[in-house]
């Protein structure tokens, strides 16, 4: 499984990367498949750069805020409009109203909204299968239905946070993984809401918890130090530890 960085901004597309999106890939009975995890603003530009978007067999949408989700419609308007044709549709998975959602940031009517080119499927609490991956999901602590996904395939394991303020269930979710891409959104001594983000210092505590072989943080807003938070984290994990960096790639 290969996992590779294509937007890690936080909140919003910032001046060295687009917004959250992660393709995964791997081999799996004669096919190479090619999953997303979201497609955030401005992530379908820079998605280009790495494949054909018509390559994409599923995308997983943590959440419906805009830098999670919004360049579907662009990947819609390819399915649609292409001149070579209509790729066969292709999953779509997401919180309970995301097809609606989806119809609505386009001016859509609900029916038949994008479900001609997707096929919308809502998280319920079951495991998810796209190709060689498992994915299962758990509920996270933040303002709309957010989902953390635990990606299992050839035997390792990734774990992805979505956005999430402290709780348990990532921790548990995370358990073992050989990869925790964790967002890192928020500075520890801020005046931080509640059940929304997490800081550099709580993801390695989530890291060093789970025993993860690796930590990743992402979704780190452009108004913040990349390297604070960094350093936030090498206070509480002790494992290997990067920096999300569009481009970047890894290898399970």
């Amino acid at each position: 499984m290969k996992l590779t960085v294509i937007g890690c901004s936080g909140s919003f597309a910032g001046p060295d990367s687009p917004a959250s999106c992660y393709l995964l890939e791997a081999d799996h009975e004669g096919k190479r498949w090619r999953v997303l995890l979201d497609l955030g603003s401005g992530a379908l530009g820079a998605l280009h750069a790495f494949l054909d978007p018509r390559e994409v067999d599923g995308v997983l949408l943590s959440h419906l805020h805009p830098d999670h989700y919004f360049d579907l419609s662009g990947l819609y308007v390819i399915w649609k409009y292409h001149p070579a044709g209509s790729p066969e549709r292709i999953p779509v998975f997401g919180p309970a109203g995301v097809a609606d959602q989806l119809a609505r940031a386009y001016g859509l009517p609900r029916d038949p909204g994008m479900t001609q080119e997707f096929d919308f499927r809502e998280y319920d609490g079951t495991i998810a299968e796209i190709g060689p991956f498992t994915v299962t999901t758990h509920r996270m602590a933040h303002p709309v239905d957010a989902f953390a996904m635990r990606v299992e395939c050839n035997g390792k394991v990734l774990v992805y946070s979505g956005d999430t303020g402290p709780c348990p269930a990532l921790t548990e979710l995370a358990k073992g993984a050989d990869l925790l891409l964790c967002e890192a959104a928020f500075r520890e001594g801020s005046d931080n809401p509640g059940d929304l983000h997490l800081t550099g210092h709580q993801a390695g505590v989530v890291a060093a918890e789970a025993e993860v072989g690796a930590l990743v943080l992402t979704h780190i807003p452009p108004w913040h130090d990349k390297q604070v938070a960094l350093t936030e984290a090498r206070g509480t994990f002790d494992g290997p530890l990067e920096l999300a960096a569009t481009g970047s790639s890894y290898t399970l």
